[in-house]
């Protein structure tokens, strides 16, 4: 036998040596990186858990999108979010979360009535003048000028 065929032999061991203790420490890691994750998991749950409730007992908008960010596919969380939104008198973001519960869930009882009540108080709204067309100004209109009957 070589000296060479001997130092091979010798590195044979050392690697897999390194091997396993490069294996066991990504195990030790990952270990770790587990019990790291399962205590952030829980004050997180924790947090959604009070955002759900505020959002759906107080009418907390902000807590209901801070729940809807822990779970944006939850579709009771997004017909409270809507219900929060209706508190807040914003029909249309109302409609908007009502319908993406409706996609998420289409069997869920109640949202179709909300929706089409979202829309009915959307369309009953004012114009954006202030003013309605039924306050008496209905076909009125006012002017400096003259009548083009008229003659200076």
């Amino acid at each position: 036998m070589t000296l060479r065929a001997v130092s091979r032999m010798g590195e044979l061991p050392m690697t897999a040596a390194r091997a396993l203790i490069s294996a066991l420490l990504l195990l030790c890691v990952a270990a770790g990186s587990q019990a790291a994750l399962s205590a952030v998991a829980k004050p997180a749950a924790e947090s959604l858990k009070r955002d759900f409730e505020s959002c759906r007992a107080h009418a907390n908008v902000d807590a209901c999108y801070d729940a809807i960010r822990w779970n944006p596919s939850d579709p009771a969380l997004l017909v409270a979010l809507g219900d929060a939104l209706e508190r807040a008198k914003r029909p249309s973001d109302a409609i908007r979360a009502y319908r993406r519960a409706a996609s998420l869930a289409p069997n869920m009882p109640g949202v179709a009535a909300k929706i089409s009540a979202a829309a009915a108080k959307l369309s009953r709204k004012p114009a954006s003048g202030g003013h309605s067309a039924h306050e008496g100004t209905a076909g009125k209109r006012y002017s400096n000028a003259a009548p083009e009957s008229q003659s200076h």
